[in-house]
């Protein structure tokens, strides 16, 4: 059948810009037939020329790494043809560590963490909601800027206990480090060790502390601080917008991608009042709820279309609202939400109602959330029951 041909392939699915790196792979040619492996090296259209990498710092080392992974694909192919193995396929598994060569040796050493876990972000955001998918981009974001971890072989228990460190020195919570960072990458390591590119799994040997849910949240503003945002008037456009939407997004418990994608036409007249009825982005899941006054107000004021901004403008500019009104707490959209509900909770509306305006699948998972939050109810339920036994007392 002959022997294989190789060449480093930029960008093949042409996704690489400007602003987006693109991947650097090996096209393996056997006959008439086409296969790729990837390096793990990705660089922007700028810096590759001519089958090299240029115009970066690091382009020695990256090329040099290219160079490498050539060098193995090549004996890859040598040790096979030896043992009588000679196919293509086996030919690419083996070159991206899918299967171990008879030496031990596994590529996975020469590929870059940061690639694997793009890929398979990618796979993981399929079909999920616009939130879900900014939680893996974020992620993504902060590991690549971190840097304490590039290999597989960084993958350790010393190394997570690093990040656990670094995540709390920027202030982070037990249960937002784990659901917003360390749970991702344990979720890579679940996927590499399927994928025959690690053994064993770091986290398993840990005790990080992961905080229940209800414990972890305590993001949501007090009526009377609700109120002083509600009476706020804005000295600019821009932040009367985002007051309003804040405002409107407390009175509908909606997500900012739910917010986002508002539809006032979803609006129906139920008993002479107005009811929205959409599905929740995230989950799929139908929610509905009724349109109170405030927040009718405010669609009114905005003929039907609110003034969505992005999400991360939103929240620099409700940081500047939180200020204004001497609220001293790191408020963000996600805290209209979860205000809301404890608002609803707090007047005694129950958990059922309030897990539909939500959108959640289960009461559970609105009891699991909000649980912490209802100090005021409890306390309010009990001083009822107190009452009423000083009134049996004086009969």
């Amino acid at each position: 059948m002959g022997t294989p041909t190789m060449k480093l392939m930029f960008d093949r699915q042409k996704r690489a810009s400007k602003t987006k790196e693109g991947s650097i792979e090996l096209r393996i040619t056997l006959g008439r037939v086409k296969k790729h492996a990837t390096t793990g090296v990705r660089v922007f259209p700028r810096e590759w020329r001519n089958g090299h990498i240029v115009n970066r710092l690091d382009a020695y080392e990256l090329q040099r790494t290219l160079d490498m992974y050539v060098a193995h694909a090549r004996k890859v192919i040598n040790d096979l043809t030896e043992r009588g193995e000679f196919d293509i396929d086996t030919i690419v598994s083996v070159i991206n560590g899918k299967q171990r060569e008879a030496s031990g040796a596994n590529v996975a050493k020469r590929r870059l963490l940061l690639d694997y876990m793009r890929e398979r972000a990618e796979i993981r955001k399929y079909g999920r909601g616009e939130d879900s998918r900014e939680r893996y981009d974020r992620f993504l974001r902060w590991f690549e800027g971190w840097g304490g971890m590039t290999t597989f072989d960084d993958i350790t228990e010393t190394n997570i206990l690093a990040m656990d460190r670094a995540l709390s020195a920027r202030g982070m919570q037990p249960y937002s480090k784990w659901q917003n960072y360390h749970r991702f990458l344990n979720s890579f390591i679940l996927d590499a060790n399927e994928d025959g590119l690690m053994r064993g799994n770091p986290y398993r040997k840990l005790n990080l502390k992961k905080q229940s849910g209800s414990k972890g949240l305590e993001k949501y503003l007090t009526r009377e601080e609700f109120g002083r945002i509600e009476s706020l008037d804005p000295p600019v456009n821009y932040l009367r917008h985002a007051r309003d939407l804040f405002v409107f997004q407390t009175y509908t418990c909606l997500s900012y991608t739910d917010l986002a994608s508002f539809d006032a036409s979803r609006i129906k007249v139920v008993n002479g009042r107005k009811m929205y009825v959409g599905l929740r982005g995230k989950t799929g899941m139908e929610y509905k709820f009724l349109l109170l006054g405030p927040a009718l107000a405010i669609l009114e004021r905005y003929g039907g279309r609110l003034p969505i901004m992005s999400n991360v403008k939103y929240n620099a500019y409700l940081k500047v609202i939180a200020v204004m009104c001497g609220i001293r707490k790191p408020v963000s959209t996600h805290w209209a939400r979860h205000t809301g509900a404890t608002l609803l909770l707090n007047s005694g509306v129950g958990m059922e109602v309030v897990s539909r305006v939500l959108g959640h699948s289960s009461t559970k998972i609105t009891r699991e959330v909000y649980a912490a939050l209802l100090d005021e109810t409890v306390a309010e339920a009990m001083s009822k029951m107190e009452r009423a036994m000083d009134g049996d007392s004086r009969l």
